[in-house]
């Protein structure tokens, strides 16, 4: 099973496939844990890596590229793996096209959490920590009683610097002029499939399983 996760933020995209992960006992490889593994490894291209970003630079797809041929090379994704994070833009997706062909390990199925922008903006806009306990909660989405347990008690629900509607707008705005033109490109190589990425965890989780 070789997958990608496609999805905005907010989507769930990481939960479902930490989840899916657990239960097919294949890996899910994330853009950044992979960059901070391979640099840590001092790998070919995690050296190149620290050097571009100790310049304040963004790694190059070239790089990133590579940082995924070493990580794909590895014998836990002999029986699948769950690319979370990457590709992002077209070329991306070509370029993995490629190194997927030359390791013969082609993706079966690409996946899209699909929600709602309106959705998402609640889902993020709306989340909140309670001071006390450090639970994730949202003022749209929890119950009211979970909300009211933490004032009660005397917490706060604090909200993350970046989780304003500015921030999330901009994030929201690269994703559909970067990312969403994935979905053409997969939806032409009939690899792409539409997983409804709302209600509860247990819905969406069996929606995914359904489709896969």
């Amino acid at each position: 099973m070789r997958i990608v996760f496609l999805g905005a933020p907010g989507s769930g995209k990481g939960t479902q496939a930490q989840r899916l992960m657990d239960e097919k006992n294949i890996p899910q490889i994330s853009t950044g844990d992979m960059l901070r593994a391979a640099v840590q490894a001092k790998s070919s291209f995690g050296i190149k890596a620290k050097e571009v970003m100790e310049l304040g630079k963004l790694v190059s797809d070239e790089i990133m590229i590579g940082i995924i041929s070493e990580r794909l090379m590895e014998s836990d994704t002999d029986q699948g793996f769950i690319l979370d994070g990457f590709p992002r833009t077209t070329k991306q997706a070509e370029d993995l096209d490629l190194l997927l062909q030359k390791q013969e390990k082609p993706l079966d199925q690409v996946i899209l959490m699909d929600v709602d922008h309106e959705i998402l903006m609640k889902r993020i806009v709306g989340r909140r920590t309670c001071s006390i306990t450090g639970k994730l909660l949202n003022i749209y989405f929890s119950k009211q009683d979970e909300l009211n347990a933490c004032t009660k008690a005397g917490g706060e629900l604090i909200q993350r610097k970046d989780d304003n509607e500015d921030t999330i707008l901009n994030r929201l705005e690269v994703y559909r002029d970067q990312t969403e033109p994935l979905i053409a490109y997969y939806s032409k190589r009939d690899q792409l499939k539409k997983v409804k990425a709302v209600g509860s965890m247990d819905e969406v989780y069996q929606r995914l399983l359904d489709v896969l």
